[in-house]
């Protein structure tokens, strides 16, 4: 692929040659429908709204996989399921303290975007989930191309958003929490007693420990350019956010206390609770776009905002209540829209036109070859991803030919998904049978995946099946189909 200057692909009239600042905030687990520039009506998120109106919203853009761990992994090396390391969450080790080992780390030298933007001469940060190594491993941050690491390893571990510990970089940062299970039943007499919900609480919260992390790299690296991956921890579960982010809600939800039957923590205000994380993740992005604007460098950072899956499904919220997926199918763990299809935003003042909105086709594997356009960057390994700078700057894009993800966990027996122009194929069942059938759906007419037109069109359901037999084997057995 040829590699241009930003002075070369920008908006006419950019006289500068100087690399661009890049900013790229990943929710967990955020829907389609949970912000309100994509018509969320209940939870508050005016930063990421404006940001919106600064930038551009995509309508089509996918995250790489249903459930976190994969999704990041195509993210950082432009991969796709059917190809990347990490097909999908691999626990190791345990929920306590002394057990902690993270998942399936990520084989060392790994080209990942860290590493690209590091050697194009970026200072390069993560602050937030990383879930692809833990402790000690090949895949730790600081061996995969970031300068710099603050958050958590380990992915169970951010269940609980009052943890014992983060790590920055390869040390333990000892908060003032303590240590409990993140997945305990509601331990009581009286479920409506506000005072029997103060030991699922603590002292520091991490998302606020991190945003101030995230601030401070900036103010460090202001004279760039700098890389910022910034994998937020919510909204995914436990249900746990300060006490003042709760009145906001009072009289907006409905909902009564949770006992954690479902899965994670109890709360006493659930509905409360879940839209108050999210507006207080909002109020960090507002904190990172304040400091930008403080240091003078809004007009020469990129800015991406996305969610790395769909809605979750567990754990005491109540996501029609919020139309968590908007109006599209299903969640976290479902090939189906609802569980890949994320809402994006990018902003970039003077190079993206604002308040536009674009239903290119787009996925999490295309932020790399992006990236790299943008700066001028060398792609040293093979990725399956197109870069959508043109779009971004108002030019035509080039389509993606061909789109697929898989899944493996769940109860549905290996799940794929794949797609080409509006045509969207969605085949269950896949670890046990070779047969399993194609299910094919018209995103053009039918985005909430109504109607399977799959003997209608039994030619392109062979076209979509093909695509799914494309990919190549997983060493991890169980990542793997039927033959």
């Amino acid at each position: 692929m040829l590699r241009v200057t930003i002075l070369t692909v920008l908006l006419a009239g950019c006289t500068t040659q100087e690399p661009p600042n890049i900013v790229y905030i990943l929710a967990d687990d955020l829907g389609y429908g949970e912000l309100g520039s994509y018509g969320q009506s209940i939870i508050e998120t005016p930063h990421l709204d404006a940001l919106a109106e600064r930038g551009m919203r995509f309508t089509q853009h996918y995250s790489g996989s249903p459930v976190c761990a994969p999704s990041r992994c195509t993210l950082l090396t432009g991969r796709h399921t059917g190809h990347c390391q990490v097909r999908d969450n691999f626990e190791l080790g345990g929920f306590a303290d002394s057990t902690e080992r993270g998942q399936l780390p990520l084989s060392p030298g790994t080209f990942t975007l860290g590493r690209m933007l590091q050697h194009a001469g970026y200072s390069t940060a993560i602050v937030g989930k990383w879930g692809l190594g833990g402790p000690e491993s090949t895949g730790v941050p600081n061996a995969q191309g970031f300068d710099y690491f603050y958050g958590y390893l380990d992915q169970k571990q951010a269940h609980n958003h009052y943890p014992s510990h983060l790590w920055e970089n390869a040390m333990w940062d000892t908060l003032a929490n303590g240590y409990f299970h993140p997945h305990q039943r509601f331990m009581g007499d009286d479920l409506d007693n506000p005072d029997a919900y103060v030991q699922y609480k603590g002292t520091d919260y991490a998302p606020d420990l991190m945003a101030h992390a995230a601030e401070s790299f900036i103010r460090a690296h202001a004279d760039g350019p700098f890389f910022l991956y910034l994998p937020h921890t919510v909204p995914h579960l436990a249900l746990q956010v300060p006490d003042e982010e709760l009145g906001r809600y009072t009289g907006k939800v409905t909902e009564s206390p949770y006992d954690g039957s479902r899965g994670y923590l109890p709360h006493i205000r659930p509905q409360a609770a879940y839209a108050g994380m999210i507006t207080r993740m909002d109020a960090h992005v507002g904190q990172i776009m304040a400091v930008l604007d403080e240091l003078g460098l809004t007009d020469n950072t990129l800015v991406f905002f996305s969610s790395d899956n769909g809605p979750t499904y567990v754990g005491g919220v109540d996501t029609d209540q919020f139309q968590s997926a908007g109006s599209l199918r299903g969640s976290k763990g479902e090939v189906y829209e609802g569980g890949i299809r994320v809402p994006m935003i990018a902003a970039w003042p003077g190079r993206i036109a604002a308040g536009t909105t674009s239903d290119h086709v787009s996925a999490f594997w295309d932020v790399l070859p992006t990236l790299a356009e943008v700066t001028g960057a060398d792609v040293a390994a093979e990725t399956d991803g197109i870069s959508f700078l043109p779009v971004l700057t108002g030019r035509p894009p080039v389509p993606h030919s061909e789109m697929y993800w898989e899944y493996h966990g769940r109860s549905w027996n290996g799940a794929q998904a794949a797609r080409i122009d509006n045509w969207k194929g969605v085949r269950l069942g896949g670890h046990i049978d070779t047969d399993a059938a194609v299910e094919v759906y018209n995103l053009a007419t039918d985005p909430q995946e109504t109607t399977n037109l799959a003997a209608q069109h039994p030619n392109i359901a062979q076209r979509l099946l093909t695509i799914m037999q494309s990919r190549t084997p997983s060493p991890i057995e169980r990542w793997n189909f039927a033959e």
